[in-house]
């Protein structure tokens, strides 16, 4: 095993999750607004799976996003 190949292509597969994650999650907001279904004080809580067939690796990560 290279630990370097490894620790970058970790870093890309989560700065390619990070970023689209992000615009996933801005354009959904702005529809709402637009939609009226929220009014842009709420909270949301969310949760991403991680998930690695190979690795046998299911982990699930929770926070909030706050929009105020």
């Amino acid at each position: 095993m290279n630990e370097e190949t490894l620790n970058l292509s970790i870093r890309k597969f989560l700065k390619t999750v990070g970023v689209n994650s992000q615009r996933e999650i801005e354009q959904a907001v702005a529809k709402a607004i637009a939609g009226g279904a929220v009014s842009g004080k709420e909270t949301f809580p969310a949760q991403m799976t991680l998930e690695i067939a190979g690795l046998k690796i299911s982990a699930k990560f929770d926070g909030d996003i706050k929009l105020e």
